[in-house]
């Protein structure tokens, strides 16, 4: 019984080890791949995310997972977040970190290689449009990749302060978009 439950302190390290290499990986992956590999759940990407889940899972806690492992690798999970937190909070941190903004649409006009980079369709777009209540092109007056991988839909007609897009790739294009750009 006492096996089922307790670890040693080496197994104890390498299930740290473990869950750190893969958090790691997880989140290079995600920062390599962009953050449209976890946004916009369909049943694909769920059926995605909890075999990542299984994946981490297995490599950290090996074989025979005991109730200790569970708890060292918890234990870890949540102090990376933490860590996680307080480097994105750093300027050099959250370059690291955190994706950027990408301006998908100025004004009427979308963006290919924005689309293609942030590995948006055009279905997915019309679709935000149309939640946005967006009807045609000329009512738009941006659209932007968030880095949670949301897409924000600016309505044409509303005066745009450069500063909000401040961080955004290809915020310059606002610029030439027709309609009021400040």
């Amino acid at each position: 019984m006492a096996e089922l439950l307790g670890i040693t302190w080496l197994e104890a390290a390498a299930v740290a080890l473990a869950t750190v290499g893969m958090y790691l990986a997880l989140v290079l992956l995600v920062r390599v791949l962009g953050q449209r590999m976890l946004s916009g759940m369909s049943s694909y990407d769920l059926a995605a995310v909890i075999a990542f889940g299984g994946i981490v899972a297995r490599a950290a806690l090996g074989e025979a997972p005991v109730l200790g492992g569970g708890i060292v690798a918890l234990i870890t999970l949540v102090a990376l977040q933490a860590l996680s937190g307080v480097v994105r909070r750093t300027r050099f941190g959250s370059r690291l970190v955190v994706n950027r903004p990408v301006l998908l649409m100025a004004g009427p006009e979308i963006i290919e290689r924005h689309m293609r980079r942030c590995h948006v369709s055009t279905a997915e777009l019309h679709s935000r449009l149309r939640q946005a209540g967006v009807s045609h092109p000329d009512q738009v007056g941006a659209v932007v990749f968030e880095p949670s991988g949301a897409l924000s839909v600016v309505r044409a007609g509303q005066p745009i302060d450069p500063r909000v897009f401040d961080e955004v790739i290809g915020a310059d294009l606002l610029t030439t978009a027709p309609g009021p750009v400040k």
